[in-house]
């Protein structure tokens, strides 16, 4: 409550009440509101200048942002790691799976190739952080790729697995008689003399002597081709094992798979013979590689031992008469 203040009218010889005006009230009100808003703004001005002085919010998003930095810092060497690991699988895939499987190697171009057109990151431009948002972006884009190249090149390298086994159950690989079935390696691959027409000409198989009804073997899985009766080979089995390869059993005494048939390696198709032109009981194998004879010579690597190899070696080189 403000004080009431007089003062002595001589006239009346009494006390009077001093009136404050109107206009000098307002004069102060105004004085102080103004001066109350002065005060304000130099402590606005104060506090904006004074880093220090932090709000707790303001705390809060600062250690945030920290927070963060550390992770995208974490981020980036959680990449450049696996970056590592996914170059020696590169070099993995293209010097041994991709050599292996005779595939041509992915070059480092299409492995590492960057994004062309429009700037992907223009939205992470205009930050504080933006160089460091901007690089982690790019880095984890390009491994995204280099992972979808890989993936792909693994698919192929999968699926040329499968065509591999295929070949390698398919391609010709054993003998077509057993070894206790066989009275001797009678002729081998090359120019003989021919026993019925008395000259020298190309003898495109190897001759296996056996007595008559041994069983005769496919030498890898095929189809059969053909199992026909005719007069130069006799009875023939012609086996096609895909990847170009064909054999050919020939002079049999019986069949025991018909055209069409799916046969494993080890199965028995026919039985030794002497049909068509030939003078003893014996097999005529040949071996086919597209549509070009080989020597089976070759051929022989899924059941006979090093000694016994080099003991057919030496006797297919010999150049006696042939069977047929």
């Amino acid at each position: 409550m403000s004080k009431v203040k007089y003062y002595y009218d001589s006239e009346t010889l009494s006390y009077r009440k001093i009136e404050r005006k109107k206009g000098r009230r307002l004069g102060y009100a105004f004085i102080a509101i103004a001066g109350s808003f002065l005060a304000g703004f130099v402590l606005l001005l104060i506090y904006l200048n004074l880093p220090q002085i932090e709000t707790p919010k303001e705390k809060a998003l600062k250690r945030e942002l920290q927070h963060m930095k550390l992770q995208y810092e974490l981020l980036n060497k959680e990449m450049n790691q696996a970056q590592k690991v996914l170059s020696n699988v590169q070099t993995r895939d293209n010097t041994i799976y991709r050599v292996y499987f005779e595939a041509n190697p992915i070059p480092d171009e299409q492995r590492k190739a960057g994004f062309g057109g429009i700037n992907r990151y223009q939205a992470l431009e205009g930050y504080d952080n933006s160089d460091l948002i901007i690089e982690t972006s790019k880095k984890m884009d390009v491994l995204q790729k280099r992972i979808v190249v890989q993936s792909k090149s693994l698919d192929e390298i999968a699926r040329l697995a499968k065509e591999k086994e295929k070949l390698l159950t398919a391609i010709p690989a054993i003998q077509p008689v057993k070894n206790e079935n066989l009275t001797r390696m009678a002729s081998g691959y090359g120019m003989r003399m021919h026993p019925i027409l008395k000259y020298r000409r190309m003898h495109n198989g190897m001759d296996f002597s056996a007595p008559t009804g041994s069983d005769v073997y496919a030498t890898g899985d095929a189809v059969v081709k053909k199992a026909t009766r005719g007069t130069g080979f006799g009875n023939l089995i012609v086996l096609d094992h895909g990847f170009g390869y064909e054999t050919y059993y020939a002079h049999l005494s019986d069949f025991k798979v018909r055209r069409g048939d799916k046969v494993k390696r080890g199965e028995i198709i026919g039985e030794v013979g002497s049909t068509g032109l030939s003078t003893a009981p014996h097999l005529h194998y040949e071996v086919h590689k597209n549509g070009q004879v080989v020597n089976p010579i070759n051929f022989y690597h899924g059941d006979l031992t090093a000694e016994e190899y080099d003991i057919m070696l030496n006797q297919s080189a010999l150049e006696n008469q042939s069977l047929d």
